[in-house]
C-alpha cells in the first residue's frame, strides 16, 4: 500500500488552508489575488481524517477502502473547490492534502512559506467566537506571517498596480 501524505513542505509562496467552508473559499480568493500580485506560488492545503473526508468512490457497505482512496477523494474535492473559485490563470496553484490535524499540518507547511492565509472560521466550533481555533493557533505559533480573512470583509482589494503607479 502506498503511504498517505502526513506533511507537506513548501519552499516559499503562500499557503492557504482550505476546509471546504465559505470562509475558506473567501480566504482562497484573497490569497490568490496576493499571489498574483506578488508573483508567488499558491499552495492550497487541506488536512483530513476519515471522519472529515468525503466518501471515496470505492466505498461500499461493509467495505472500508484503503486510506489512499480517502486521500484521493479529499484531493478531488479540494481541486473542485479551487476550480470553482475561477482563479486568475496566471496564479501557479498546487493542491496538497495531508492526513493530519489542521493546526499541525498548517504549522508544518508554514515552516517554509512566506505567508499562511486562513479563514477566520471553519466548519467546526462555536459560531459566536471571533476567531476559530485553527486560526488562533496559527497566529500564535506559525513560523511565518499569518493573514486571517474574515467572511464578508470588504477591505481594499489587492490588485496589481502599473509600474510606477502610486496607490
Amino acid at each position: 500500500m502506498t503511504e498517505v501524505r502526513e506533511a507537506v513542505q513548501v519552499d516559499g509562496g503562500i499557503v492557504v488552508g482550505h476546509d471546504g467552508s465559505k470562509c475558506a473559499q473567501e480566504a482562497l480568493h484573497w490569497a490568490a489575488r496576493l499571489a498574483r500580485r506578488a508573483d508567488l506560488e499558491l499552495h492550497v492545503l487541506r488536512s483530513w481524517s476519515m471522519t472529515s473526508a468525503p466518501r471515496p468512490a470505492t466505498w461500499t457497505a461493509g467495505y472500508v477502502p484503503p486510506l489512499t482512496d480517502w486521500e484521493q477523494a479529499v484531493l478531488d474535492e479540494l481541486s473542485a473547490h479551487v476550480e470553482a473559485a475561477a482563479l486568475d490563470p496566471a496564479v501557479r496553484v498546487t493542491c496538497h492534502v495531508v492526513h493530519k490535524a489542521p493546526v499541525q499540518a498548517l504549522l508544518a507547511a508554514a515552516e517554509g512559506a512566506n505567508l499562511v492565509v486562513v479563514g477566520a472560521r471553519g466548519r467546526g466550533g462555536f459560531a459566536g467566537l471571533l476567531l476559530g481555533s485553527v486560526s488562533d493557533q496559527l497566529v500564535h505559533h506559525a513560523a511565518c506571517p499569518v493573514t486571517v480573512v474574515r467572511t464578508g470583509a470588504t477591505g481594499r482589494e489587492i490588485e496589481a498596480q502599473p509600474a510606477g503607479a502610486v496607490p
